[in-house]
């Protein structure tokens, strides 16, 4: 099971890359598990400064940004 958490204090941009990461897992058939993280001292385990940021199984694959879908699905694989 993949483990993806989104890094973000619920802001717009933070929430479009929930959904995002949601359905692109979903298309993805993966079996996960999404952790929505907001306590920003959280965010500093992770070395993450800007958000929304992406993590997929304890590994920071976009911070700062939000991924096109394509570029989510390829994130979510690796």
């Amino acid at each position: 099971m993949k483990k993806i958490q989104i890094l973000g204090t619920g802001c717009a941009k933070c929430n479009k890359l929930t959904e995002s990461a949601e359905a692109a897992a979903q298309d993805l058939g993966l079996d996960y598990e999404l952790e929505k993280v907001t306590d920003m001292m959280r965010f500093a385990d992770f070395g993450v400064m800007v958000t929304p940021a992406l993590v997929v199984d304890g590994e920071v694959k976009a911070a700062g940004s939000l991924p096109k879908p394509e570029a989510l699905k390829a994130l979510l694989e690796s």
